[in-house]
C-alpha cells in the first residue's frame, strides 16, 4: 500500500489531477508463481489495500495522523522526512478490476470505478457486473451513481477483407486464451457456453495454442468482441 500510495500520490500531482490508479488481482498460479508472493483472500485483501492507501493519503493530505491496523496491512509510521507535500489536486481516483462477485463487490465499495476484463459481454456487463457493484456501494452507504465503469472491449476490425479476416482470427485467439482460465468461466455459462471451459484449460496445458482459437465460433466472437470496420466500430 505504501508503495502505490507514493506513486499514486506523484502521478496525481505530475498528471495535473487527471491520474486514475488501476487495481487488479491475478489468480493463484500467477502470484505465487509469475510474482512470487502469497496468494490469500484476494477480495479482501484488496478492499484492505485500498482502505490502507486511503488512509496514507489522508494522512499525507489532511494531516491525519497514520494509524492503520488491518488483517494484512499495519501503517503506524510516517515521519516529516518521508511526508511529501499534500496534493492540490486531492489523492487519485481509485479503480479496481473485478470478474467475481466478490471482488465486484468490493470495487463499488471502496473503489472510485469498476475496470472490467476483456473478456465480457453487454449483458454480462448488465446482468452480473453492475448489480453486484451497486450493491457493494449501497453496503457502504455510497452513492452507487457515482461510480465509473471503465470496459476494455476488444476490437476486430480493417479496412479489407484480407484485414478484417486477420483480426477476427487475432481476436478469436485472444478469446480462447481467456476463456481458458476458470475464473472467468462464468461469462461463458451465461451464454450457454460453459462446457467449453475445460477444454480451451485442456488445451492451453497441451501448448494448443492455434486450436484454442479454432474452439471459438462466429457466435463468440461478435457476443464477446466488436467486429466492425473502421466507421462502424463506435
Amino acid at each position: 500500500p505504501m508503495t502505490l500510495a507514493h506513486l499514486g500520490h506523484d502521478m496525481q500531482v505530475l498528471s495535473g489531477g487527471l491520474f486514475v490508479l488501476g487495481l487488479g488481482s491475478q489468480i493463484r498460479p500467477h502470484i505465487e508463481r509469475r510474482y512470487s508472493m502469497p496468494w490469500s483472500r484476494p477480495a479482501a485483501r484488496m478492499r484492505e489495500l485500498v482502505e490502507a492507501m486511503r488512509a496514507i493519503w489522508r494522512c499525507w493530505n489532511e494531516g491525519e495522523p497514520l494509524d492503520f491496523r488491518g488483517d494484512f496491512y499495519t501503517h503506524t509510521l510516517m515521519t516529516p522526512m518521508f511526508a511529501p507535500p499534500p496534493s492540490p489536486h486531492g489523492p487519485p481516483r481509485v479503480w479496481v478490476a473485478g470478474v467475481g462477485p466478490r471482488m465486484v463487490e468490493v470495487a463499488g465499495a471502496v473503489g472510485d470505478g469498476l475496470i472490467c476484463h476483456p473478456l465480457v459481454s453487454g449483458r454480462y456487463l448488465r446482468e452480473a457486473l453492475i448489480p453486484h457493484l451497486h450493491a457493494g456501494a449501497r453496503a457502504e452507504g455510497r452513492d452507487p451513481a457515482e461510480l465509473e465503469v471503465a470496459a476494455m472491449a476488444m476490437i476486430a476490425t480493417g479496412r479489407t477483407e484480407e484485414e478484417m479476416a486477420e483480426a477476427v482470427a487475432g481476436t478469436r485467439a485472444q478469446i480462447g486464451f481467456y476463456a481458458s482460465t476458470p475464473a472467468y468461466r462464468p461469462v461463458l455459462e451465461m451464454h450457454g457456453w460453459g462446457d467449453l471451459q475445460p477444454e480451451l484449460r485442456r488445451l492451453s496445458k497441451a501448448g494448443e495454442w492455434g486450436a484454442m482459437g479454432d474452439a471459438v465460433d462466429d457466435e463468440m466472437v461478435r457476443t464477446l468482441a466488436v467486429v466492425a470496420e473502421p466507421d462502424g466500430v463506435v
